[in-house]
């Protein structure tokens, strides 16, 4: 791999949306010539080509080729997601007591529910972006701001994510947010990795490691019990590297509910300080990602929705689980499960979280 690129980040044209808006790619290229494509629509990651161990890169996650594409179909693509991520009970929460409808977007097991910020999330809009190389290291900030009533929510929501393509092949997320009014924040970053490339195939033969004993067992609709169940002696034990393909189909009633892994995992480390929450390795190529986040979940899903009528950046279709996402984040459903940490941002506070994915190859 080449130490002969000079930092740097460029823009370009990534197509009209249907009112005419155009949006923009920016391509943040590192010292070793490692880079990724973001674009505004969504704060998404479109692009991401990482070196194999003989020093070759290729783009790990999934994606499409202009903002057109996405705009008609993605399951989340690269995404960040919110105002708050993952999935809310029937939609409703009560907050200071008073009761919110949230658009309903999804139904696990025939049970709506409000999944990743609703209909129109923050996927699904234009973000203002400020492009600068800080110290050799180039960085994107985004902006959106989520008005009252967006999706249900309550209060003005400003919303300001940082992604930072460090030296060390790092691709570093900064989230931050202030209100007006108290709301539900949880935000996370969506992509689709496969660290043999996109478009070569299904993810069965990664292998993973969570830092987590327990996970969020679900009922029917996917929605957290309240139980924070064990992983030792079930399929859910990733303790331990194991491949994602060994035990995703096991007789196991979790696994039966989501058609695979697409669970929250509790994360050991609470403390809210940065830690190590997942490592994922690719034997083949010898690509290793490392997950570090200051938050108290990981969602790992191994893409179990995914279907084939989705035809990616390489021209391949993406089959089923030919993708799988580590979704650094709270607890799903937290507005209305107490027990659980605290996702409600009020005014005179700042949301402040991190999430790194760092790359390296053996």
């Amino acid at each position: 791999m080449s130490s002969r690129s000079t930092p740097s980040i460029t823009s370009a044209s990534f197509g009209r949306l249907a009112d005419g808006r155009e949006a923009t790619l920016y391509t943040l290229v590192n010292a070793h010539g490692v880079r990724a494509d973001i674009t505004d629509y969504g704060a998404t990651v479109v692009r991401l080509f990482v070196p194999d161990r003989s020093g070759r890169l290729d783009d790990v996650v999934l994606g499409y080729n202009s903002v057109a594409d996405y705009a008609r179909s993605s399951p989340y693509f690269g995404a960040i997601v919110g105002r708050a991520g993952n999935r809310i009970a029937h939609g409703r929460f009560t907050l200071e007591g008073q009761t919110y409808a949230l658009a309903t977007n999804d139904s696990p097991g025939g049970i709506p529910c409000h999944l990743h910020g609703g209909k129109v999330g923050f996927d699904k809009v234009l973000w203002s972006a400020r492009p600068a190389v800080v110290d050799d290291t180039p960085t994107l900030e985004l902006h959106y701001r989520s008005l009252d009533g967006e999706e249900g929510y309550p209060g003005n929501l400003d919303v300001t994510v940082t992604y930072t393509l460090r030296t060390d092949n790092a691709l570093c997320v900064d989230y931050r947010a202030i209100t007006d009014r108290a709301t539900p924040v949880n935000l996370t970053q969506h992509s689709y990795f496969n660290l043999k490339g996109e478009g070569r195939g299904d993810i069965l033969d990664h292998v993973l490691q969570l830092k987590a004993s327990r996970f969020t067992a679900v009922n029917a609709g996917l929605i957290p019990t309240g139980e924070l169940a064990a992983v030792a002696g079930t399929p859910f034990d990733f303790t331990t590297p194991h491949r994602i393909g060994d035990r995703v189909d096991a007789p196991h009633a979790q696994l039966k509910l989501a058609g695979g892994y697409d669970h929250n995992w509790v994360l050991d480390s609470q403390s809210g300080q940065l830690a190590l929450a997942a490592i994922a390795a690719e034997p083949a190529s010898g690509r290793t990602l490392e997950v570090w986040t200051q938050e108290p979940g990981i969602q790992f899903y191994c893409g179990n929705f995914l279907d084939g009528t989705a035809v990616g950046k390489s021209g391949q279709p993406y089959p089923h689980r030919s993708g799988f996402c580590l979704e650094t984040q709270h607890y799903p459903d937290s507005p209305n499960q107490p027990a659980f940490p605290n996702t409600i941002l009020s005014p005179g506070q700042t949301y402040r979280t991190a999430t790194i994915f760092k790359f390296s190859a053996r």
